[in-house]
């Protein structure tokens, strides 16, 4: 089970808040800090798509990015094992462990 909204490409975070009965969420991927709440799915589902709409017009008043930009670079903690296997798979590969890791994402990714 995912617990997570789509909409427009967005993606928001759901979680239920057992003390107040009420789900509550953000979206990810964005670099303000935009939540959205309801007492029912129905309601959060409607306000998080209302927070995107409004997210998306305040970025384009604003005149800024309307997403989080990646640099397409980061570090990556395994097991010094994981990371001599992997290590080893490449050479025998012959390609570098940077494309054994790009291509095992990529698989990852387009799995959808």
């Amino acid at each position: 089970m995912n617990n997570i909204l789509t909409y427009k490409g967005f993606i928001g975070s759901v979680n239920y808040s057992a003390d107040d009965h009420i789900f509550f969420g953000k979206i990810e991927g964005i670099n303000d800090l935009v939540t959205f709440e309801g007492i029912s799915v129905d309601e959060l589902e409607n306000a998080f798509q209302e927070m995107v709409n409004l997210h998306i017009e305040d970025c384009k008043r604003e005149g800024k990015p309307v997403e989080k930009s990646y640099k397409g670079s980061f570090n990556v903690r395994i097991s010094q094992e994981l990371h001599k296997k992997a290590a080893q798979r490449a050479t025998a590969k012959g390609i570098t462990l940077n494309q054994l890791v790009k291509h095992a994402i990529s698989r990852e990714v387009e799995e959808r």
